[in-house]
Formats: structure tokens, C-alpha cells, sequence
């Protein structure tokens, strides 16, 4: 995963964020990277009206590029079931530089750990003739720990209920020591075999690879008893057999420290530090395990890799761009604080859309554009020049239009009729939509101040909630400390725009602009930008 290339425009994304970034993932993909176009926020009407216009998903929803587990080469491991034998797990535990095994449940989710220390500790402790019936084993456990063989043919995942006894004594002596349903341990002795079988053993171990009489097995098979043959002697099948219970009875099981794949590393960081653990499970949303982290991944973590397109503002970028590796950014506003730490692919243009630099970087390289990705990039140019009626509009903007669109196979004046449709009624909007819909945060001479944009072909509609909208504004002024906060309420009929100010300094807003303001707004014919007739404006009336 450390090759993705993450492209995101600004928060509070609007049509031409959306679609710059989808856009130019795909022209980054023809070129042979892995790209990804990620969002910041809520999609609005008409952005949500262009992807369903063009059938294009939106991307996913991303806030925070800081380090993750996923950006990390962990440990691959292989989890273990709760049935596997203490033996087995000894085994990969010691064949590997791996020293815990995550245990899983039938569907691969994490259970418990079983840890090079817990696994030795437990051994050393367990040496109980109930063992064998206290932790479950199964047959086919004991089969495997003791490379023993089943001479009688029963369930291998039964289990027994008896103790363990070494039949170390006279066959008379037996009958004293063994109860019905044990577990024996015994030799090449007809005799000691058939006073085993009276006693009702629910499981009779022969040690040395010893031959068995028929009748033996035959009368083993009438008590309902195993038999299995083992090629070790009496004492090593008894000092192995503790090895065939199953992790799942030593494991731990509470409080188990794990983590999940989307965790950051700043948090992960800090979990370590408090604790002592060689390795800890990854797991995923699911549960289920992943790999194994330890100390030494986070030396020479991943950083995450992104473009910005349609800002080079960090107010408007995304959260942890600071811990990110910044490739390129491609904009049309003002340069802003964004900070590198070695040179980047920066294009900046004076033109009406980060749409319009996108359809170039395509042509330019000879590339052709997908259809859906050529409407994408007309919505974008129609979208942020207000087709052309915007001042920040050029020539290159209308001639990229022209080429698109006919590759789009779309009429752009019928096109933009139906998506300025849609996008300006705001019937169901509540005033935090409205004024988030396309709301931008810049740092003018150390004021922080955001400009919102809503776009009405009714102005009746937009009166009737216009109080709320001011009331919610000076409600986040107040509490997000925006020394000016600006709302353009752009009538695309009338071709200019009403500003209402909220804040501290909204008296800024008649010395920028030439206007009084009345119940916090004044409406200015021709303001259309808030790029080029908004935000120049106001820097020089705030820095003067």
C-alpha cells in the first residue's frame, strides 16, 4: 500500500474540488502510478447531481493523511487455531523470529495470544494427571504430539475424561490405580494390556512401536477404549503428552492488546511506550488478523503520499497534511501556506478552474480523457465560472470546455441549465448546510476568516431562511474564533451577490467593498468570485 498516491481537493469540497480530484487520479493512473482520489467532506446537490449524471461513484471520504498501520511493512503471520497443540505452536514459535501467535476463532477473528512465554510457563505448571481432561485434547492432538498411529478406528476429535497413569506394575496392582475412562501409558505386555482393558481406560498408549495381538484389539473395540501406538518410549510419552493440550486452554485471553489497520501511528507510538510486548496483533474492522507490529516498524515508517488539487491552503487541507509527503498541487487561487520539505511539481494558473489545469496535464502528455472523465471535467469549468459569466473566466477555460465536451458528447449551455438547477434550490437545507456547502478558511493578516458561496435562481426562497443562516454564522464565528466570517449568496439571474457578514471585524466588509451594511448584508452587482472579486479585496482593506 505504500505506492497509493492520495489526491484530495479542499474541504467542503464543491463541484470542481470533486471532480478535479477524480479527474486527475485517473490521468495519474494512465501514466502508470496508483492513485486515489479521496474527499474531505459532504458531497452538495450539485456535485451529487454531476456524478449521477455521468454514473461515477464518489470517492471515499478521507480527513486524516497522518501515518497508519496500513502504510507500514508489518510482520506477516500465520494465526492458529484454539485447538492446535502446545507442541505445534513450540514449533512455529521456534522456527520463526515470530514469538507470539495470534489465535483465531473458525471465521479468522482474534480470540486470544499465545506468546513464547505463556506457552513455557503453562508447560512448566501443568504437570497434572487430569491435564488431558481438564484442557479438552483431543485425539488427534495426542496423535500428532506422540507421531503415534490409531490401531481402532473412533472419533478423532473426542476427548477424555480420565487421568494419566504410567502402568509401571503388576497387572493385579492395576486395578487399584486405574478408574474407568483413563488415559495409560503402557508396553509390549499382553497381560498389563488386557487388566487395562477390564479396568474400562479410555485410551491406551503402547509405547516402542510395539506390535498388538488381534484379540487386544478386537476386546478394545467391545470396551470402547483407543488404542494408540507410539514409537517413544515410556518416559518421553509421558514428558509429551502435556505438549498435545491446546493453546486455547493457556492462551490469553483478556485484555488482549491489539490494534487495527487504520490506527495511527502517533497512537500505536504511544501504546508502546506504555507497555513491554515484543509484537502485537493487527487486525482489521473485522477482527481479523492481518500481521504482527513491533517497535522497530515505527523506525522507518511510511508517510502518506498526496497531491492537492483546487487549494495550496493548509486551513483548507486535509487534517495530518503535516506528517504527509506533498507531491504536486495544482490550483488557480492565490499561493497560500502550504510548506514543503524538498521541491514539488507546482502549477499554479490564473484560469476559472482546477479543471481546466487537469484537462491540460491530459492533452499535454497526449493522453485522452475517459468519457465520464471529460463530463467530470466540464462540469468542473462550467461550475466554478458560472459558465463563463464569472470574471475569473479565460479563453483557455472555454477552449478546454469545447474540446471536452464534445468528447463527453454533452451540450454545455443545456448541461449547465439542469445542473445550476439543481444545485440552487435549498428546500431541506438547514443553515449549517447551506453555509458549509462551499465554505473556504484563509489567514488574512492574522484574522482568520471564511468565505462561503450558496448559489439561488429564487431569491423569495433564500429570504425566508435567512436569519437562521445569519444567527448560525455568528454562532461559528464565536465558537471556532473566526474574526470574519462572509456568506456570498450569488442570484445567478441577477448576476451579482448579496454578502452578509458575521464576526468581530464584519465592519471590514463596507471599508473592502464601498458598502453599508443592512441586517448584515449588502448586495454588490457583479460580484460573481470569491477568488477574484472577494478575497483581493478584503486582504486589502485588512492589511491597510
Amino acid at each position: 500500500m505504500n505506492d497509493i498516491i492520495y489526491i484530495t481537493g479542499h474541504s467542503n469540497p464543491d463541484t470542481d474540488s470533486i471532480c478535479s480530484s477524480i479527474a486527475y487520479a485517473e490521468f495519474k493512473n494512465k501514466t502508470g502510478l496508483n492513485a486515489i482520489p479521496i474527499r474531505l467532506g459532504d458531497i452538495n446537490k450539485e456535485t451529487q447531481f454531476v456524478l449521477d449524471y455521468f454514473n461515477v461513484k464518489p470517492q471515499r471520504l478521507m480527513t486524516n493523511v497522518k501515518a497508519q498501520i496500513s502504510d507500514l511493512d508489518i510482520d506477516s503471520v500465520n494465526p492458529i487455531s484454539p485447538q492446535t497443540s502446545l507442541k505445534t505452536a513450540w514449533s512455529m514459535i521456534s522456527k520463526t523470529s515470530v514469538k507470539t501467535l495470534p489465535v483465531v476463532d473458525e471465521e479468522d477473528r482474534l480470540i486470544g495470544i499465545a506468546s513464547q512465554s505463556n506457552v513455557t510457563s503453562y508447560y512448566m505448571d501443568i504437570w497434572n494427571a487430569n491435564i488431558i481432561e481438564k484442557s479438552g485434547t483431543t485425539l488427534e492432538n495426542i496423535l500428532d504430539t506422540l507421531s503415534a498411529k490409531c490401531l481402532n478406528t473412533f472419533d478423532e476429535n473426542s476427548t477424555f475424561n480420565g487421568k494419566i497413569i504410567v502402568a509401571a506394575m503388576q497387572p493385579e496392582s492395576m486395578t487399584a490405580m486405574i478408574e474407568e475412562g483413563d488415559i495409560v501409558i503402557c508396553g509390549d505386555r499382553q497381560d498389563a494390556q488386557d487388566a487395562i482393558l477390564n479396568c474400562k481406560a479410555s485410551l491406551m498408549i503402547i509405547t516402542g512401536n510395539h506390535t498388538v495381538d488381534e484379540d487386544i484389539i478386537k476386546k478394545a473395540d467391545e470396551m470402547k477404549c483407543t488404542i494408540i501406538v507410539t514409537p517413544f518410549d515410556t518416559f518421553t510419552t509421558s514428558r509429551l503428552i502435556p505438549q498435545s493440550i491446546p493453546v486455547g486452554y493457556v492462551m490469553k485471553k483478556d485484555d488482549i492488546l491489539s490494534f487495527k489497520t487504520y490506527d495511527f501511528i502517533d497512537k500505536v507510538r504511544e501504546v508502546m511506550l506504555k507497555t513491554r510486548y515484543r509484537s502485537y496483533p493487527v487486525v482489521d474492522s473485522e477482527n481479523k488478523v492481518i500481521g504482527n507490529i513491533s517497535r522497530y516498524h515505527l523506525i522507518s515508517q511510511n508517510k502518506k503520499r498526496v497531491i492537492l488539487v483546487d487549494h495550496n491552503e493548509k486551513a483548507q487541507s486535509v487534517q495530518g497534511l503535516e506528517d504527509a509527503e506533498i507531491l504536486e498541487i495544482l490550483d488557480h487561487h492565490k499561493i497560500g501556506d502550504v510548506k514543503t520539505g524538498s521541491p514539488i511539481y507546482f502549477r499554479n494558473e490564473p484560469v476559472g478552474s482546477t479543471g481546466t489545469i487537469v484537462a491540460s496535464r491530459f492533452f499535454e502528455n497526449g493522453i485522452r480523457p475517459s468519457q465520464k472523465t471529460a463530463g467530470l471535467l466540464c462540469a468542473a469549468i462550467i461550475s466554478d465560472t458560472l459558465l463563463f459569466k464569472s470574471p475569473t473566466s479565460t479563453d483557455l477555460d472555454k477552449m478546454m470546455l469545447k474540446r471536452l465536451s464534445a468528447i463527453a458528447g454533452i451540450n454545455p449551455e443545456a448541461f449547465a441549465k439542469e445542473m445550476f438547477k439543481a444545485s440552487s434550490s435549498l428546500k431541506g437545507k438547514t443553515p449549517q448546510e447551506i453555509l458549509n456547502e462551499d465554505f473556504k478558511t484563509f489567514n488574512i493578516s492574522d484574522v482568520k476568516v471564511g468565505v462561503g458561496q450558496v448559489q439561488i435562481m429564487d431569491a423569495e426562497e433564500f429570504k425566508c431562511i435567512r436569519q437562521d443562516v445569519l444567527d448560525f454564522m455568528e454562532l461559528k464565528s464565536s465558537e471556532e474564533e473566526f474574526g470574519l466570517i462572509i456568506l456570498m449568496v450569488t442570484d445567478l439571474l441577477r448576476e451579482g451577490s448579496e454578502l452578509i457578514a458575521a464576526g468581530t471585524q464584519k465592519d471590514i466588509v463596507s471599508k473592502a467593498f464601498g458598502v453599508n451594511l443592512i441586517d448584515n448584508g449588502a448586495y454588490v452587482p457583479g460580484i460573481l468570485s470569491r477568488k477574484k472579486q472577494v478575497i483581493p479585496p478584503l486582504t486589502a482593506a485588512m492589511s491597510s
